[in-house]
């Protein structure tokens, strides 16, 4: 299982009220929330092995520099560092970061993250090179369906989107079948979908007149977006005048996008510690005085629980 940390935290922050506090009054509402998801998914899929993935930079220089739109908007205007390549983070969510952090570093759960990469990046190059296990990604963010696949090992992506209790399971098939893409290419054809659909939480423009269920049309009549770009620059009758219009007049979009959208298979991911196992002895006592600093009470036990449990569950199976 490959967690999108900070994508669980960020949803946890705004779905929980900021009156979920510690004694000392700093909230705690998406240390609550990330530890309670994770409980659940781990209670639920029963995972042999667990990584939450950390961004190590939210906005690459790579992608900036192939297309300076992306994720501009929220970059902060002002910060007390004054730095203007910070991300714009909510005050109060800040300092609950370096609390799941260290929750995580006590109960053993491995993290892991690669210099100049965001998360999507670690989870790609975990999951491409992975070949012994079938993978189950976690995440909100609707780019790392592309990572769907059948061989050598199965990837699935969970998607968290509307919330744990909404969650959704795609891989291949159901991939194809939501977006109707080609199923054996479902994956590489939802990044070329993306490219032409854009994505403006992203800084992504996409192609004018090009919605997404065009733009799945169009990859899949054609196999691929290279087959499109070349379709459309030798005139061919098969796409209408103005999509072919507004196709070549975003070439020069269409020739960066993809190193923007697409996830990074091979970055230098480093993990915290040796191996991935879900973890079978946490600092209990660490654990608990990071509980009691914070007041997470049950959360913590219920986390605790489902990692002991699924640990010894497995052990007695083998």
């Amino acid at each position: 299982m490959l967690i999108d940390s900070a994508g669980l935290w960020f949803r946890s922050y705004f779905a929980l009220p900021d009156s979920l506090t510690a004694p000392d009054g700093t909230p705690v509402n998406a240390v609550r929330g990330f530890c309670d998801m994770l409980a659940k998914l781990v209670t639920d899929r029963r995972p042999s092995r667990i990584v939450a993935c950390l961004d190590n930079d939210w906005r690459p220089q790579f992608r900036v520099d192939a297309l300076p739109s992306y994720k501009a908007h929220r970059v902060a205007e002002e910060n007390p560092e004054g730095d203007p390549d910070a991300e714009e983070v909510p005050d109060t969510l800040s300092p609950q970061i370096p609390i799941v952090l260290d929750l995580l570093d006590a109960l053993g759960v491995t993290t892991a993250e690669a210099e100049g990469f965001e998360a999507d990046d670690v989870i790609g190059t975990l999951a491409d090179r992975e070949r012994r296990d079938p993978v189950e990604v976690v995440t909100g963010d609707r780019d790392l369906f592309q990572l769907v696949r059948d061989e050598p090992t199965t990837t699935r992506v969970l998607y968290v989107g509307a919330g744990i209790a909404k969650m959704q399971d795609f891989g291949t098939v159901e991939l194809a079948e939501k977006y109707a893409l080609d199923a054996s290419r479902a994956g590489a054809a939802y990044a070329e979908m993306a490219i032409l659909r854009g994505d403006p939480s992203d800084g992504l423009p996409g192609v004018a007149g090009i919605g997404e269920k065009t733009a799945a049309k169009l990859i899949t009549q054609f196999g691929s977006l290279p087959a499109l770009r070349e379709a459309a620059r030798l005139d061919t009758r098969h796409i209408a005048p103005k999509a072919r219009a507004n196709l070549l007049s975003a070439q020069d979009y269409l020739a960066v996008a993809p190193s923007v959208v697409e996830v990074v298979r091979d970055a230098p991911v480093v993990l915290d510690r040796d191996g991935d196992s879900v973890p079978h002895s946490p600092d209990l006592d660490r654990v608990h005085r990071l509980q009691d600093e914070w007041g997470l009470g049950g959360t913590i036990d219920r986390l605790v629980t489902a990692l002991t449990t699924v640990t010894v569950t497995r052990g007695c199976a083998e």
